[in-house]
């Protein structure tokens, strides 16, 4: 997968896995990282889907309906990739926590919904239901942020709250902060998820 890998300056800090929305690429999201984990290693993917023309981490049929058959495949690809990753960089792979937003957040909400211990944390802005009907892992404390839009048209708040509850039920550490937003990531969510960070992952 197309990637840009670079290694931050604070050696105790996770290493930041970067997921971008539709339409974006592997440098989307690099000034989110500098504000939010400043000085952390950082890994930036660019979906392998095209849409039109536009990169995405997995296929739809329609806005807000998954194709779940590739929703599954992709996923794991880029579990794969993440492991990978790691070994070519060498980084930790136990210490990656995923920021994304939109596409790659539920890309991100997909791997945890699939793999156990997959990451070690995650920042899910504006994020949908990955998957229903299917029977997640444990995920005992794992700490999620969750950055929400109340007037997003794409994305239902009932949708958001769904997730939300998903999660906790699963054992996942859940905070969650919502804006009078629609689908636009804003400032205050990003000082927030900012805030998140330096209290769970910085020593």
């Amino acid at each position: 997968m197309k990637h840009i890998y670079q290694k931050g300056t604070n050696e105790n800090a996770p290493t930041l896995l970067l997921l971008h929305g539709t339409g974006g690429d592997e440098r989307d999201l690099l000034p989110l990282a500098d504000m939010i984990a400043p000085g952390a290693s950082v890994l930036s993917v660019k979906g392998n889907v095209s849409e039109n023309g536009m990169p995405r981490f997995f296929a739809r049929l329609a806005e807000g309906v998954f194709d779940e058959e590739d929703l599954v495949f992709r996923t794991k690809e880029l579990k794969d990739f993440i492991d990978n990753s790691a070994v070519e960089h060498g980084f930790n792979r136990d210490r990656v926590v995923a920021l994304g937003y939109s596409n790659g957040a539920n890309i991100a909400g997909s791997m945890v919904y699939h793999y156990e211990d997959v990451l070690a944390g995650a920042i899910l802005f504006h994020a949908m239901v990955p998957r229903r009907g299917v029977d997640i892992p444990a995920l005992e404390n794992l700490p999620v942020f969750v950055g929400a839009g109340t007037r997003d048209p794409i994305i239902p708040k009932s949708e958001t709250e769904e997730l939300i509850l998903h999660l906790k039920e699963s054992g996942a550490d859940v905070t969650e902060y919502w804006t009078n937003g629609g689908h636009e990531l804003r400032r205050e969510e990003v000082d927030e998820a900012a805030r998140w960070f330096q209290n769970h992952f910085v020593k």
